[in-house]
């Protein structure tokens, strides 16, 4: 897989930027803000299935999934979420239900859960691809702005079957995207579901990533790390292909260490992971799926304000989880010049010690599965480019033996040399003490097989110091 040269900062543009990142304080910057727990890919009654006996196909109510959005946002409520996205799939027409059922159905749910921030979206039929979370920032154009991005350029749109299944209308798609005023977020889906193999991909290719995030850095921010219908036993994540399966609940471009997300990041750029529950009907009730937060959790560092919220994602401050096996993470990357954390970027100077904390928290009360689970291992991954080649990647891993305790804290340090290539700094752990995240197999039970991933700190190196 080709590697693109690594993108870092002009020496005297990052050392101003470092400087003025000094002069403010993180409390100036972190005011108000605490972790705050969602689910970006929920679908409700409003993913209908489709009469295609008539002309043009009638919309079928509760097809894909029975829940109303307010249900939907009550138990998000209630497993402990801040905030959720309700992503209905398309079809023909559909931008239609999207307007006069989902955006009423949206409203009502705000009236019932005012406790909840509850963002306007959809799963987006990726024209040349699958699917994304698309994500629309509240203001008074969230419905209309929804409703033309669908009607224009979703794949399953049209009503008689021109085609869109083509990449250049994605493109055109990101291109209106990220000239509105407020661009929306999206965010790849089950990225490798449709694999057939490890390293050999479906529907979904890093070529395709690339592109998206050449066209709109600001709009494609990046993936699901670990995809939803984790509740299933048979076929974790719905990864039907047993040759391509999720590796402890996460994608393998995320779970695998110089695997694609590794290799997106030594090209320097900013594109995170997220964990969902892609809710379409819970496992009692004869369905594949847990609800939202029940099972995985996005755990953004942010205000609670939608827009806070958006800029968090965007911004890379956020986590993913999976069985509440941590509520809280710190990873801090130190150098002479200052420090960054998950999201952000740090000078050092070629061979200067980098000072790495990883500090994470344990919640206080038990899982959705009465469970409190153990947290067995931590990791710190280093990745440093290599020009023409996958990055370089490092895996410190630090057993349970190895981490310090301080309450309801665990946390381990770690100093490294900075890499004349510059780096970047990711962190895993798990309940399990598997070396590297197992494939998962038919049968296996979701609860015993716990992970959380840590967005990186990229570490921008340069001889030049800060003025």
């Amino acid at each position: 897989m080709h590697l693109r040269p690594y993108r870092p900062l002009p020496a005297l543009a990052l050392a101003w930027a470092v400087t003025l990142a000094a002069t403010a304080t993180a409390t100036d910057a972190d005011a108000g803000r605490a972790w705050q727990a969602g689910d970006h890919h929920v679908h409700s009654e409003w993913s209908v299935t489709w009469d295609r006996t008539v002309s043009p196909p009638r919309p079928i109510r509760g097809g894909d999934s029975p829940y109303t959005r307010s249900r939907n946002a009550q138990q998000a409520l209630a497993h402990g979420l801040r905030w959720i996205v309700h992503t209905d799939h398309g079809g023909p027409g559909h931008s239609v239900v999207t307007r006069d059922q989902a955006w009423p159905a949206l409203q009502r749910a705000r009236r019932d859960v005012p406790d909840l921030i509850q963002f306007n979206g959809m799963e987006f039929d990726v024209p040349g691809a699958e699917h994304a979370s698309l994500i629309v920032a509240p203001g008074p154009d969230e419905r209309d702005r929804l409703v033309e991005i669908e009607r224009r350029f979703g794949r399953s749109e049209p009503l008689h079957g021109e085609g869109r299944d083509h990449e250049e209308l994605m493109l055109d798609a990101l291109a209106h995207m990220r000239a509105l005023p407020t661009p929306p977020l999206l965010v790849v889906n089950h990225p490798a579901r449709t694999a057939t193999g490890i390293g050999t991909w479906g529907q979904v290719e890093p070529r395709e990533l690339r592109a998206w995030h050449d066209a709109a850095p600001q709009v494609v921010v990046g993936m699901e790390g670990a995809p939803g219908h984790q509740a299933t036993r048979d076929e974790r994540g719905l990864y039907r292909n047993p040759a391509a399966p999720t590796f402890g609940g996460f994608d393998q471009m995320t779970a695998t260490v110089g695997g694609v997300w590794d290799e997106l990041l030594a090209e320097g750029r900013r594109f995170w992971i997220t964990a969902t529950s892609d809710s379409h009907k819970n496992l009692r009730d004869g369905g594949r799926d847990f609800d939202p937060g029940e099972y995985s959790k996005t755990w953004v560092w942010a205000r609670p304000d939608a827009h806070d919220l958006l800029d968090g994602l965007r911004a890379g401050r956020m986590f993913a989880v999976t069985g509440d096996l941590i509520d809280a993470l710190e990873l801090t990357v130190r150098s002479e010049r200052g420090s960054a954390t998950m999201g952000g970027r740090l000078a050092a100077a070629p061979g200067e010690t980098l000072r790495i904390r990883l500090r994470v928290r344990q919640p206080a009360a038990p899982n959705a599965n009465g469970d409190r689970p153990p947290l067995a291992q931590m990791a710190v991954i280093v990745g440093t480019p290599v020009a023409g080649g996958a990055p370089a990647m490092q895996v410190h891993r630090f057993e349970r033996a190895q981490l310090q305790r301080e309450g309801a804290w665990w946390s381990v340090d770690l100093e490294i040399p900075a890499p004349a290539a510059g780096a970047f700094v990711r962190a895993r752990g798990s309940s399990t003490d598997e070396v590297e995240p197992l494939a998962d197999v038919p049968g296996e039970d979701p609860w015993q097989d716990l992970w959380f991933y840590a967005n990186p700190v990229f570490v921008e190196v340069a001889d030049a110091s800060p003025p």
